[in-house]
């Protein structure tokens, strides 16, 4: 069964609405990748408008916050989707090593058949 690509709109749509809190299941490397270049463009459009000051800082926070339990989510179902728990994003937190690793994971391409965390995602 071949997997399709999700557009970046349906991405973050999906990553905001239906699985805000969705740690369950599994999540293609487009959506994934996505996702996370939109945070990275939030953050980045909010210091081109705002600068580092004070307000600003506090505003990139709360987004960053807002966006936090949809990323960590979405890094969890990263991970099902290529068979392992979702408990492997703590290695990022092992310094470089960890990163390195958990970047080739999430590159990584899914399981192309349903796996213990669920069926391929459907990215229709």
């Amino acid at each position: 069964m071949e997997q399709k690509q999700v557009s970046f709109v349906d991405a973050v749509k999906r990553a905001l609405t239906v699985n805000y809190f969705n740690f369950e299941g599994r999540a293609s490397r487009s959506e994934y990748w996505w996702f996370s270049l939109f945070t990275f463009l939030c953050s980045a459009i909010l210091m081109a408008i705002f600068g580092d000051g004070t307000f600003g800082s506090i505003l990139r926070g709360l987004v960053s916050l807002a966006l936090f339990i949809p990323s960590l989510g979405l890094s969890v179902r990263r991970m099902h989707d290529i068979n392992r728990s979702g408990w492997w994003i703590l290695i990022a937190l092992v310094p470089i090593v960890g990163w390195i690793i958990y970047i080739v994971w999430a590159c990584k391409q899914s399981d192309v058949n349903p796996n213990q965390y669920g069926p391929v995602p459907n990215c229709e």
